[in-house]
């Protein structure tokens, strides 16, 4: 790949060292991985230990809050190596080492959060010494304290042992509820005829057995063109059945186990609800804030998803009299991508078959690390001969263009392969924040994504959707790496859950301006340039089914409240009833979405309003600044990597806000940019 000034460098002969502080190793055997757990618990407990020892007449930041902060940072740097190859090793005896490190790494977790000896010390060095300490000192101070009444240390004995013990169940069963999502391989077989619709591209990327059926596996890749573009709508049927049937007996189980132990935590800690519990950390405050915001966002939205789903229903009408299929006056769930793709066609005339030939995975690639380069006045540069989990892994370094001081390394993961994490994410590896010796230490983040692996002969060619997701999980890469905070508690996306998508969700706004489409598109044949008609045919699609997307967004986050909002519940139950009441749309009976919806056991339970109040603050930044000011400005780009990514957790959201926006934050970019014309400039809503 060819990136802005041709930069490939040498891991192990580059005059610059930058590889000398990525020091993490992705070749440990599943025994090395177990003993490695238990010297890093050794190491961590014994600064632990030491804090607890001080005699509380005589702490100081030396001996109490500098031990803790170079313990975290320890921590930080070292686990990693540990519990992230469950994610993407292609081992599986590896995978199952990681996981059951990461299970005893997050018992001792629990185990330091409930050291009352060292809470004590820190209480003492609050009333003794907070007003001498740096503002990010005593915010780090002040986050320690917190969280150690979070965890109960201010109750009885009895009580801080039930409350540890519970949140070792917890801990284990939402590693258990994920890694069985990990490990599901489930596969359909379909006959050429029963995949009508679907382009030779897709039907090339899959594997066939003896008697010429397809294998289509549950994979994001085979999933989504299936239901987009299938004409058969038995094969959408048993698709979306299968879909939202991952690991359903065994992960309900685990989520209503998971639903009453957070609702009894909640209850020692003297919360209402788990919800409430989660929400104390978060901008919204509280649940009811959130049932607030998404009562007045279904509200702005309810007519607009009425008249989509009334127009998606007459498409189905004609679609079955063409077909010759019979029409039951009724739209399921596996016929909501199907026509709501046909919008996207019949409306605005966006052709998707000719569109994916456009964004050829390298090309993509190739233009997104230059818009980021040019944007926040950053060089990358491809590591050669890297150290990796696998041959299809690429490492960056990454270096101020001004400065050419290298500021951290990220790692690119991006084809589907078995066992692998099956949605795109970010995972930080290595926290960017001050060392023990004074140094900063030098961040490193991975992205995981699932894009349609490339042929022998045909590249890998991505939707424009997997191109605006690409986008979304970079937008995360650049918040961990360009952040440069004292602390590892607050390095990278150590921010508030809901506004921890903010960073991300406003570098989406890229892959919908012409400007930037034209830098990372171009023909896979030939190379030729995206025509200016289907960029205006794409670009006005974005406001195609925008009420009942968004409405299925409130129907995610009204699930994700009530089930965390009472003490126990027949979680399927509770995600169909809100999907009929919300999207009009029942779910399909025998099936429990919830089940495989992996942001309830990955720390989003009680937040996944997160996105949308998140967007409502993204959008106000691009369109406040970057839309007026250029897309491409590297004036504003750089003032946004200083104000609001370097910052990481060391200030609050709001105060962020405020700083790059110049006022208050309101919602009017977010309900334009939805195409709804009416506004609420009230700055105290998000």
């Amino acid at each position: 790949m060819t990136l802005q000034n041709g930069s490939i460098i040498c891991a192990h002969s580059c005059s610059t060292g930058v590889d000398k502080a990525n020091n993490l190793r992705w070749d440990l055997t599943p025994e090395e991985i177990r003993h490695r757990t238990e010297k890093l618990i050794q190491r961590i407990k014994q600064a632990y230990d030491t804090v607890g020892l001080v005699d509380i007449g005589k702490v100081c930041v030396e001996n109490t809050l500098q031990v803790v902060a170079d313990a975290k940072a320890d921590y930080a740097a070292s686990r990693h190596v540990l519990d992230f190859p469950q994610y993407v090793s292609p081992c599986k005896e590896v995978r199952q080492a990681s996981t059951e490190a990461d299970k005893r790494l997050s018992d001792f977790d629990v185990e330091v959060s409930m050291r009352e000896d060292v809470f004590q010390r820190l209480l003492a060095l609050q009333e003794k010494q907070s007003s001498d300490l740096l503002p990010e000192s005593q915010r780090f101070l002040g986050r320690l304290l917190k969280l150690g009444k979070r965890n109960g240390l201010h109750l009885s004995k009895e009580i801080q042992e039930e409350i540890k013990s519970i949140s070792k169940q917890i801990s284990e069963l939402s590693i258990d509820f994920n890694q069985n999502l990990n490990e599901e391989v489930t596969v359909l077989l379909f006959s050429k005829e029963e995949l009508v619709g679907l382009a030779q591209s897709y039907l090339n990327g899959l594997e066939k057995t003896e008697d010429g059926r397809y294998k289509v596996t549950l994979a994001y890749p085979h999933y989504f063109p299936l239901m987009k573009r299938c004409h058969i709508p038995e094969t959408r049927r048993k698709m979306e059945i299968a879909f939202h049937s991952r690991c359903k007996d065994v992960n309900t189980a685990i989520l209503e186990k998971l639903i009453e132990l957070r609702a009894r935590l909640a209850k020692l800690l003297g919360f209402s609800s788990h919800a409430n519990y989660m929400l104390e950390m978060t901008m919204a405050e509280n649940s009811e804030n959130v049932t607030k915001f998404l009562d007045e966002l279904h509200t702005r939205l309810r007519r607009v998803g009425e008249q989509e789903r009334c127009y998606l229903l007459s498409l189905k009408h004609a679609d079955c009299a063409r077909r010759g299929l019979d029409f039951d006056g009724q739209l399921h769930a596996w016929d909501m991508p199907y026509y709501m793709n046909q919008v996207e066609r019949v409306k605005f005339a966006v052709d998707k078959d000719k569109l994916i030939e456009y964004f050829p995975l390298e090309v993509v690639t190739e233009g997104l690390l230059n818009i980021y380069q040019d944007l926040f006045g950053l060089t990358f540069q491809q590591v050669k001969n890297a150290h990796v989990w696998h041959k299809s892994v690429k490492l960056y370094s990454v270096l101020d263009s001004g400065t050419g001081e290298q500021i951290g390394q990220f790692y690119l993961d991006l084809h589907p392969r078995e066992g692998k994490y099956g949605h795109a994410a970010c995972f930080g590896l290595q926290p960017g924040c001050l060392g023990p010796d004074g140094n900063r230490r030098m961040p490193v983040a991975a992205m995981v994504a699932n894009f349609t692996k490339p042929t022998s002969s045909w590249p890998s060619l991505l939707q424009h959707h997997e191109v605006e997701t690409f986008f979304h999980e970079f937008g995360h890469v650049m918040h961990e790496i360009c952040s440069r905070t004292r602390y590892a508690d607050f390095s990278g996306t150590q921010v508030e859950t809901d506004f921890v998508e903010v960073p991300s969700q406003m570098l989406e706004n890229w892959v919908w301006e012409k400007e930037s489409l034209k830098r990372m598109s171009r023909h896979y044949k030939d190379g030729s340039r995206i025509p200016d008609t289907l960029l205006n045919k794409l670009i006005a699609s974005r406001v195609a089914n925008t009420g009942l997307m968004n409405l299925r967004q409130i129907v995610l986050s009204k699930a994700d409240q009530t089930l965390h909002t009472k003490d126990r519940v027949d979680t399927a139950a509770e995600f169909a009833r809100h999907s009929q009441d919300i999207l009009g749309i029942p779910a399909t009976p025998g099936t429990n979405m919830t089940a495989s919806f992996s942001h309830l056991a990955g720390g989003y339970d009680g937040q996944y309003y997160s996105y949308l109040w998140s967007e409502v603050y993204s959008m106000d930044i691009f369109f406040t600044r970057f839309k007026k000011e250029g897309i491409l400005n590297p004036k504003v780009g750089r003032e946004y990597r200083r104000v609001v990514l370097e910052a990481g957790g060391s200030m609050d959201g709001m105060e962020m806000l405020k700083k790059f926006l110049g006022r208050e934050p309101c919602q009017d970019a977010f309900f334009l940019c939805k195409g709804l014309t009416e506004t609420n400039t009230d700055p105290n809503s998000p």
